[in-house]
């Protein structure tokens, strides 16, 4: 038998997403196992689905919008990182707008919601045929990798599950950091989850004229200048790097089961992060 997460019972937030600045509610209820995790647009015509899956994926400017035709949703890496984290395999979460709320930034929000409703197990007969078992926590053959000049992302064989990052920045606050993370070993709840993203007071302008972070504030999102944080305090010394881990579990979770790999990045970003989660599932990694 193979054991299978879902919730064990739904949930409920609701915010103002970072880049529409659109105030949206969440509803994340229990799904039937094989259903994996998925969206559903509850404001438009037919509640349209949009499956968390890689190959959904529309666009990556500062956040990872899925879009199953002309039914999207954006940023959806925090809430996402949050149930493969916690171990929720298939999840139908309800949004009734353009993009899940950030809540304060980082993943905590939801990390507690999903620990107030608990996670039940159901077993389902394994398939009939081995050759139909998808190679969950298989080790990678070989290391998989894209890289955009120095900056990149890679999945590297190991024996069990981790991430690593590096960042390096010009703003001395936060200047060159390094974190990694293991599942089994380190709580994701106080060691991932709590990591709030994090932006540029000098780009604030620029990105808000390209119609992004119209939702951001020192609420919701660190901000840096060069002469250090202008919201502090921290939660951890190196909360960039963290919360870097934090978007990269959110992406990889696009392939529905992480290979037992170890996953290394450097100045990476979502479109890097995705590029390394379509050539593992076109590899055949995942669903």
């Amino acid at each position: 038998m193979t054991v299978h997460h879902t919730l064990a019972d739904g949930f409920e937030r609701s915010g103002m997403g970072l880049h529409l600045g659109v105030v949206t509610a969440v509803r994340v209820l229990p799904a039937a196992p094989g259903e994996g995790r998925y969206f559903a647009r509850t404001d438009l015509t037919g509640t349209p689905s949009i499956p968390a899956r890689v190959e959904f994926v529309r666009q990556t400017a500062l956040s990872t919008e899925l879009a199953n035709g002309a039914a999207g949703v954006r940023t959806v890496e925090h809430l996402l990182a949050a149930l493969a984290a916690m171990g929720v395999d298939s999840a139908r979460i309800e949004v009734d707008g353009p993009e899940v709320p950030l809540l304060d930034g980082s993943a905590l929000g939801w990390v507690e919601a999903i620990a107030s409703v608990g996670v039940a197990a159901t077993e389902i007969p394994k398939s009939p045929n081995p050759g139909e078992e998808p190679p969950a926590f298989l080790s990678l053959p070989e290391a998989v990798w894209v890289n955009q000049g120095d900056a990149f992302v890679a999945a590297v064989p190991a024996p069990a599950l981790r991430f690593s990052y590096g960042i390096d920045f010009d703003q001395p606050a936060i200047g060159q950091q390094w974190h990694s993370w293991s599942p089994a070993t380190d709580s994701f709840a106080s060691e991932i989850a709590p990591a709030r993203t994090f932006g540029f007071a000098e780009q604030i302008e620029q990105l808000r004229a390209q119609g992004l972070i119209r939702g951001g504030s020192l609420d919701s999102a660190l901000v840096c200048s060069q002469e250090g944080w202008l919201n502090p305090p921290l939660r951890f010394a190196n909360e960039p790097v963290r919360h870097k881990i934090l978007d990269l579990v959110g992406d990889m979770s696009l392939l529905g089961r992480f290979p037992r790999a170890h996953f290394i990045a450097y100045k990476a970003s979502h479109k890097l992060h995705v590029g390394l989660a379509r050539r593992l599932a076109s590899s055949g990694w995942g669903f």
